[in-house]
């Protein structure tokens, strides 16, 4: 009889869980595409996206089934279990995607389904867990800039929200935007909550290279997408009455959004050359580095949405050089995945087939 696992590679076992990193950074960078008028790269982008979506929903729900414990025992894990939020969040932006690009409403809104529900699910189970766990690491080793991941999946939904409320029947409008309202505050304060602890671990704890993963990057990627969902409800107030109301405020935290995105570009640069170069830590193709193409995706977006809903036509050349740079980064980030799956497959074909037990 054979082995019940022998017929998977272990690759599914080992799969991280924050891999739907993957869609978010292609879908931004779709979404970017899209308001820069690159249709042709945002359709591509699109339908890369949405099987890549796939193929890790179907990997994803295989290991659910084949290692459930190993799955448990991730979302309990303070380093581990913030990266399940990328699923809420990809699902969100891949409704984005849907309803900007291809301009497909009812999909949308399943994604907006899903990606809520997730965000739900996860955001009470995680953190609950985190809360009565009886053995938890120090600070030092608990904290890490995935744990922002939070923040990303509810402005996420807040994101995907503001951009349905236009889209449907009139008495539901005011409910979305409320929605949308709500999860873009709820978004801020998870934020002060979380960086406090991350400025704290980086300004009184040891910090070694091997510290600064690619997450970090959400540091600015979380400031971005709750810029970009402030700058749609700015947009949404001649759809929401009780909106208009509250513009200065909805402005005003808008731009400490952007400023605080922006003031976290040069700090990581330079955090990432005293890795890189300094350090000499090697540079090699991990999933978690999509974790950061994301964010200079975000901005770009955040920054050309921003610049249209308040008219700053001298923010133009920002969009431009953040698209130009995520590209670049998507490239390079796939290039890497690619070898990574090339070498995998290669080492399954070469690997030792599994004789069936008498």
């Amino acid at each position: 009889m054979r082995s019940r696992d022998a017929t998977l590679p272990p690759s599914v076992e080992s799969l991280p869980p924050a891999y739907f990193a993957l869609v978010m950074a292609t879908g931004i960078l779709s979404i970017a595409a899209s308001d820069l008028q690159f249709d042709t790269l945002a359709k591509g982008l699109f339908g890369f996206n949405l099987l890549a979506y796939g193929v890790l929903v179907a990997l994803t729900m295989l290991r659910a089934i084949r290692y459930p414990r190993r799955m448990t025992s991730e979302l309990c894990d303070h380093g581990i279990g913030p990266g399940f939020f990328t699923t809420a969040a990809a699902s969100c932006i891949l409704g984005v995607q849907l309803l900007l690009v291809t301009h497909s409403v009812r999909a949308a809104i399943v994604c907006f389904g899903i990606g809520t529900a997730l965000w739900l699910g996860l955001t009470y189970t995680v953190f609950t867990a985190f809360t009565v766990k009886r053995r938890k690491p120090t600070l030092e080793r608990g904290i890490t800039g995935a744990w922002l991941l939070a923040v990303v999946a509810t402005q996420s939904v807040a994101v995907l929200a503001a951009l349905l409320s236009r889209e449907w029947p009139r008495p539901y409008q005011l409910e979305f935007n409320f929605l949308a309202l709500s999860m873009w505050l709820w978004g801020g304060m998870f934020y002060i909550w979380i960086i406090s602890l991350i400025f704290y671990r980086y300004s009184f704890f040891k910090f070694s290279p091997s510290d600064l993963s690619p997450p970090y990057w959400i540091n600015m990627g979380a400031m971005a997408i709750s810029a970009l969902a402030g700058a749609r409800l700015v947009e949404n107030t001649i759809h929401a009455p009780f909106l208009a109301g509250l513009t200065p405020f909805l402005k005003g935290f808008t731009i400490l959004y952007w400023a605080t995105a922006s003031w976290w570009i040069p700090m990581l640069l330079l955090l990432g050359v005293w890795r890189h170069v300094i350090r000499r830590f090697p540079l090699r193709y991990d999933p978690l580095y999509w974790g950061a193409v994301f964010p200079l995706g975000m901005y770009c977006v955040a920054t050309e949405q921003m610049m249209r809903a308040f008219d700053l036509p001298f923010l133009y050349p920002i969009p431009w050089l953040m698209f130009a740079l995520a590209v670049g980064a998507w490239g390079l980030t796939c290039l890497g995945m690619v070898i990574e799956l090339t070498r995998t497959a290669v080492s399954l074909l070469h690997r030792p087939r599994a004789h069936p037990r008498r």
